[in-house]
């Protein structure tokens, strides 16, 4: 069954009101073990596509865009979020950044070549027509690369917990389905990350930073520990 509360407007805009939940959760995510990076890999598929304009929707605290503003100096990068908060770091980035909801983007059809959202479809009330926006705002021909993870993203750490695998609307799972109703070229690149917990602390805050309704009770372990994530990137056209 997938995760109401991952959709649901109020709990998302708690935990992204700021930034140190977000930064709780990305602090302990590493390459695979042949040293492959989920975002680094988004990052290529996007360069390699030479876009004039590029969008990222739900940019977070802006790290990709910022990548994205290095490595193509000569295009115009601009971020979406619908935290004012984010919205300003990003913009302390560098980067173009404004208010805005993936439902209702504020550019014009044809606007961008290429079009990013890194882990963030999860969270969209209205999947699909988030994606219609997205497929209207990119050029024919243009490249969007979206980031999520599966249903066993943390899932044996979250069980032991006294948690459950967290069932979204777009994963690794069903993501491709959802982007063939708007696109006709989807394909998929799968990876096995890697959380590095320092210790028991580490691995609880993390649980926490969701703010999910769960009364967490991870048992004691000593010293570091490191569990599998499960992640796809998918390239849409």
């Amino acid at each position: 069954m997938i995760d109401a509360g991952m959709t649901d407007p109020e709990r998302v805009r708690a935990q992204y009101a700021t930034e140190e939940a977000l930064a709780v959760r990305q602090s302990v995510w590493h390459p695979t073990a042949d040293g492959r990076e989920p975002s680094t890999e988004a990052l290529f598929t996007i360069v390699d596509s030479t876009p004039e304009r590029v969008l990222e929707v739900g940019c977070g605290a802006g790290a990709f865009s910022a990548r994205l503003m290095t490595a193509l100096p000569a295009a115009e990068v601009v971020a979406l979020d619908q935290s004012p908060r984010l919205v300003e770091l990003t913009a302390a980035r560098g980067v173009d950044a404004r208010v805005g909801d993936v439902q209702q983007l504020p550019f014009d059809d044809a606007s961008f070549d290429a079009v990013a959202a890194m882990w963030m479809l999860y969270h969209v009330p209205d999947l699909h027509r988030g994606l219609a926006e997205i497929r209207r705002v990119l050029r024919p021909g243009g490249t969007f690369v979206a980031v999520t993870n599966g249903d066993e993203h943390l899932a044996d750490l979250r069980r032991e917990a006294g948690g459950d695998a967290v069932v979204t609307q777009f994963s690794s799972e069903n993501g491709e389905e959802a982007l063939r109703r708007h696109f006709d070229d989807v394909v998929r690149d799968d990876l096995v990350t890697r959380a590095l917990f320092a210790d028991h602390a580490a691995a609880t805050a993390y649980l926490e930073s969701s703010r999910e309704d769960v009364d967490w009770h991870l048992p004691p372990f000593e010293g570091p520990r490191e569990c599998a994530g499960h992640t796809t990137v998918f390239v849409a056209r």
